[in-house]
């Protein structure tokens, strides 16, 4: 194989895993939006699910070695995804209970959250890491659990097995969550509800459907999906791999954001889109432009994110619009 052809193999690998958190994000907040809520605190519950996991692993395998125990890789993930999600889906809960129940500012609640988020993370990420002697991290086998996945055989198979059996198993979760919510939004009657609450909440209010239900729900589910993103920053991207880092996510919520509305609020989009604007994000280690500052290859997502939004609002299909409701609080009284 030419070296050409290695390092295109490597870009699309690391491309994929850029995607990653970036894809369960954009899932995340495509399920908001469909029930009508615009948040935009997706960066703030990336963070608090990044610092959950990281912090629930590492207090969790300092229990056990303090009671003379060998901490178990298996449950040191199993908690770190449970803290993950937990986090992010109270930092939705805390937004849905302002923007539904009391009928909020989405907006400003929204940012309000990823400004919470984002010292919220900072703060426990420098505060545990005094406490563990400078920083924290977690144990060389908890790490090897976002590892690469050894399939073996599969694995050895020219350019095939490069492309799709040399990926954490985070990459095949974000691809099983977008094809469950594809269907689920297209197939099934609570999904159906749940389009209809997006698109007018009174008609579906007048149907039967339990509009703050499905909004609370829905929220909740899709910060969960953000702090999962979160946690695949903090346990598994090369720039932290288990280790806090002060601002880890770093502007990753903001693009999971531009992303609905590249992937249309469709799943099934969101993984192509992310993978596109993954390979912005790494293209800069394996296609150097001589003469072109690394600054300049850091800002090509955020050009990107700009040519979106200025195409998507030129070219409005209502198809592939927004939510009508989104952004727009329910109060049952005025219908």
């Amino acid at each position: 194989m030419s070296s050409e052809w290695t390092i295109f193999l490597n870009f699309i690998n690391m491309a994929v895993l850029a995607s990653t958190p970036l894809l369960l994000a954009t899932l995340g907040e495509i399920l908001t939006e469909k029930s009508g809520n615009l948040n935009l605190g997706v960066e703030g519950m990336m963070f608090m699910g990044a610092i959950a996991s990281l912090g629930a692993a590492y207090y969790y395998e300092k229990a056990v070695l303090g009671l003379g125990g060998t901490p178990s890789p298996v449950m040191a993930t199993l908690v770190a995804v449970a803290a993950a999600a937990a986090a992010g889906g109270l930092g939705a809960l805390i937004y849905a209970f302002l923007v539904v129940t009391l009928r909020a500012n989405q907006n400003v609640t929204g940012l309000t959250l990823t400004i919470f988020g984002t010292g919220f993370a900072n703060f426990f990420g420098e505060l545990i890491g005094k406490q563990a002697g400078g920083f924290v991290q977690v144990s060389a086998p908890t790490k090897a659990m976002f590892g690469i996945i050894n399939f073996g055989a599969l694995s050895d198979i020219p350019v095939l097995g490069s492309l799709l059996f040399r990926y954490n198993w985070m990459v095949y979760f974000g691809l099983v969550v977008m094809l469950a919510m594809a269907f689920f939004l297209n197939r099934s009657r609570s999904g159906l509800n749940l389009r209809a609450v997006g698109e007018n909440p009174a008609t579906a209010d007048a149907a039967g459907v339990n509009v703050t239900r499905y909004k609370y729900v829905a929220t909740i589910t899709g910060g969960a999906l953000c702090g999962l993103g979160g946690m695949f920053i903090s346990m598994s991207s090369t720039a932290c791999a288990g280790v806090w880092v002060h601002n880890s996510v770093n502007g990753y919520g903001w693009l999971a954001v531009a992303l609905v509305i590249f992937a249309t609020w469709n799943p099934s989009r969101a993984w192509l889109c992310g993978l596109v604007f993954g390979g912005l994000l790494v293209v800069r280690n394996y296609y150097p432009i001589p003469g072109l500052p690394m600054q300049i290859y850091a800002m090509f997502p955020y050009i990107a994110t700009i040519l979106v939004l200025v195409f998507a609002s030129i070219r409005q299909i209502k198809e592939h619009a927004q939510p009508a409701s989104c952004g727009m609080n329910y109060f049952r009284e005025e219908r």
